[in-house]
């Protein structure tokens, strides 16, 4: 079993309705992964999809993939394309109940988003998670 030191927010930088199957095929075919970029993607409706086992390593954030678990929601972007926070409230629901899921799974690791790691130039998750998190818990 890998030690898991991380949980990682993501955001997929799309359009809120963008498939996971798009997501997938961009992955894929575009980047030419053959793993995913997250173990889980929310839908827009708060639909969970587990992509990869937690034993495999996903390409969520270079450097920090052997010891982290990803989670992303579908959204993070504008009409314009820079960031903003597009989560529908069943998506806040459902990565709060999976960041919890996991945090029973892995007490030990630190709720991170892609953003707070060092060398990482861009906005994901489009949102500040800790203070997302001290607020659902104050």
């Amino acid at each position: 079993m890998r030690s898991i030191k991380y949980l990682v927010v993501h955001c997929t930088a799309t359009p809120v309705h963008n498939t996971v199957k798009s997501i997938q095929n961009y992955w894929k075919y575009v980047l030419g992964w053959h793993n995913p970029g997250y173990h889980y993607i929310i839908s827009y409706d708060g639909t969970i999809t587990q992509l990869l086992d937690d034993s495999k390593v996903a390409n969520g954030v270079k450097g920090y993939n052997t010891n982290s678990i990803h989670l992303s929601y579908i959204g993070g972007v504008g009409k314009d394309g820079k960031a903003l926070d597009t989560r529908s409230l069943e998506q806040e629901i459902s990565i709060l109940k999976l960041l919890l899921h996991l945090k029973v799974k892995y007490p030990d690791a630190e709720i991170l988003g892609h953003r707070d790691f060092p060398r990482v130039y861009k906005d994901c998750p489009s949102f500040d998670v800790k203070d997302w998190l001290s607020c659902k818990f104050s």
